[in-house]
C-alpha cells in the first residue's frame, strides 16, 4: 500500500506536473528542441499510461512493481538517459509511421460510425420518448373517463341536492318563546275589553 502510494505521488508530480511547466516554458519560449522533447515525452508517458492501467491489475503482485515504474519514469525524464527521446526515435516513430495509413482510415471509419449511431440513438430515445408519453396521455384520459362514468345518477343527485336550501322543518325552540310572550298580552287584553263591556250592560 505504501509503494503504491508513493508510485501515484512520484508519477503525478515528476511524471506529469513537472513535465507540464516545462511544457508551458517551451511553448512561452518558442523553443523548437525544447517542444519536440516534450512532445516525444508526453506521446511516451499517454503510452505508459495506457498500459499502466493494465499492469496495475494484472501485474501489481510482481516483487517490486511500484518501485519499477517509479525508476522507469525517473528514466524518462532523466537528462542524461534521454529515455522518451530514445524510446521514440527506436520504436514508437517507425511504427507509427508505417502504420499511419491504416490507423488514419480506422479512425474515420470509427468517427463516421460513431456519429451514425449517435444519430440512430438518439432517434430511438426521441422515439421511446414521444411512444411513453402518448401512453401515459391516454391512460390519464381513460381514468378519467372511468371516473366520470362511475358516478351514478344517484350520485349526481346527491351532489345536487347538496347544493340545494335546506328545508324547512318546525320552528325552533326559542321562536316558540317569544311567539308566546307577544301573544299572551293580547289574550289579556281581549279579556279586560270583554269585562268591561260586560259591566256596562
Amino acid at each position: 500500500m505504501v509503494s503504491w502510494i508513493i508510485s501515484r505521488l512520484v508519477v503525478l508530480i515528476f511524471g506529469t506536473l513537472y513535465p507540464a511547466y516545462y511544457s508551458y516554458k517551451a511553448v512561452k519560449s518558442k523553443d523548437i528542441k525544447e517542444y519536440v522533447k516534450w512532445m516525444m515525452y508526453w506521446i511516451i508517458f499517454a503510452l505508459f499510461t495506457t498500459a499502466e492501467t493494465f499492469t496495475d491489475i494484472f501485474l501489481c503482485w510482481f516483487p517490486f512493481y511500484y518501485e519499477l515504474k517509479i525508476a522507469f519514469v525517473a528514466w524518462l525524464l532523466s537528462p542524461y538517459t534521454k529515455g522518451s527521446s530514445l524510446l521514440y526515435r527506436k520504436f514508437v516513430h517507425p511504427t507509427l509511421s508505417s502504420k499511419e495509413k491504416e490507423i488514419d482510415d480506422c479512425l474515420v471509419q470509427a468517427k463516421d460510425r460513431s456519429y451514425d449511431a449517435l444519430v440512430h440513438f438518439g432517434k430511438r430515445g426521441l422515439n421511446v420518448a414521444a411512444t411513453a408519453a402518448v401512453m401515459a396521455a391516454s391512460k390519464g384520459q381513460g381514468a378519467l373517463s372511468e371516473r366520470l362514468r362511475s358516478f351514478s345518477m344517484q350520485d349526481l343527485t346527491t351532489i345536487r341536492g347538496d347544493g340545494a336550501p335546506a328545508p324547512s322543518g318546525p320552528p325552533p325552540p326559542g321562536s316558540g318563546r317569544v311567539s308566546g310572550k307577544h301573544s299572551q298580552p293580547k289574550m289579556s287584553r281581549s279579556a279586560s275589553e270583554s269585562a268591561g263591556s260586560s259591566g256596562t250592560a
